[in-house]
């Protein structure tokens, strides 16, 4: 299975790491700094899936994702949040639409085996509630 994941982290690093782990299984990759960058691409780009870190500068992850779910254009593209999240992040993530969730550290295998899930609610949208894992720590 292919397809086009946007992936939205303001750290560099974080971007190629899953840009490679994705590119590795066949993906094709686009990449954003920040939310507000991701909503200048997205139109342009079409992704299948978003994956979006929660904390960045302009525009957050989880305010990023609600404005994905509230244009009709964007509003049935499945979005993973990668990122080391609180609890309460996790809680508004649902709130607001978010597909899926990897905590930071991640295992490359979860972040291909997540973003394989969601290519199959692609125009679907059908959510379901995001995985809670023991890592919410922010570090």
């Amino acid at each position: 299975m292919s397809g086009r994941v946007l992936v939205v982290d303001d750290s560099e690093v974080i971007r190629q790491l899953i840009r490679v782990n994705l590119e590795l299984e066949g993906f094709e990759v686009v990449t954003a700094a920040d939310g507000a960058e991701c909503l200048e691409v997205i139109r342009r780009v079409k992704p299948d899936v978003v994956t979006l870190d929660v904390v960045m500068p302009r525009l957050d992850g989880l305010r990023t994702a609600a404005r994905l779910r509230a244009t009709p254009d964007t509003s049935a593209v499945p979005i993973a949040i990668v990122s080391a999240c609180t609890p309460a992040d996790l809680d508004l993530g649902e709130t607001v639409g978010v597909d899926g969730y990897l905590g930071k550290p991640f295992d490359p295998a979860d972040l291909v085996a997540l973003v394989r899930r969601l290519m199959r609610l692609t125009g679907q949208h059908e959510q379901f509630r995001p995985e809670r894992t023991e890592r919410t720590d922010r570090g």
